[in-house]
């Protein structure tokens, strides 16, 4: 019998766990309705941001079932995107047959350097624990263009949160978690990473959120 490679980062959970719900993430989450009007706003700005200049090609990495990518593209973004499910990729290329998906993780990304004019990290930092982000912001400033832009989304706070509860009303046993981080936390990450942050949203949950949520966006130097 052979053992399993080791996972020190739950890659492989992660990958596993979107694999088991993707049907039914892609039917509860189709689009933005679970965005606050302030998220959206910077987003828009981020939209802006990478569509100031000649190529306005955007990388929404971990896209899930494709729904940012959708609300990108419809603002003038050339969106692509990727994420470590399969299962999730074939989610978003069912549903938005124009836009261009690839399987790959966002510690190892498929695309050469200075490729996009913006990387989109949209909750999707969010099931790295803090060992693995260092290589997350490294990959996305690694394929950014100069002075291309990366926004990133979170919870914040300081934490893991088992979030695995959140799928057994769908009838799925599966194992996932979550980390919180401090805006700070992440900001430093960022500039370690040669990115410059130029502005950010922390704000209060509200409605069935649990955690405050957390918005940075920055520029590559």
């Amino acid at each position: 019998m052979t053992s399993s490679p080791p996972d020190p980062l739950g890659f492989r959970s992660v990958r596993d766990a979107y694999d088991t719900v993707a049907q039914d993430y892609a039917t509860y989450l189709p689009d933005t309705r679970a965005e606050a009007p302030l998220d959206l706003a910077m987003i828009d700005a981020f939209a802006e941001a990478a569509t100031s200049g000649d190529s306005p090609r955007v990388l929404d990495a971990g896209c899930g079932a494709g729904r940012m990518s959708r609300y990108l593209a419809d603002r003038g973004c050339r969106v692509e995107g990727v994420d470590l499910s399969s299962s999730m990729v074939a989610m978003a290329r069912r549903a938005h047959r124009d836009l261009a998906f690839t399987v790959g993780s966002l510690t190892g990304l498929p695309y050469p350097d200075d490729q996009f004019a913006g990387v989109l990290l949209w909750y999707s930092i969010i099931h790295t624990p803090p060992a693995g982000q260092a290589r997350i912001f490294a990959e996305a400033a690694r394929v950014l263009r100069p002075a291309g832009h990366l926004l990133v989304g979170f919870q914040a706070g300081d934490g893991t949160r088992d979030v695995s509860g959140a799928y057994r009303r769908f009838g799925h046993e599966i194992r996932l978690e979550r980390h919180l981080y401090a805006a700070d936390q992440v900001a430093a990450q960022l500039g370690a990473a040669g990115l410059r942050e130029v502005c950010r949203l922390v704000r209060r949950a509200q409605g069935t959120e649990r955690d405050d949520q957390a918005i940075l966006l920055a520029r590559a130097e």
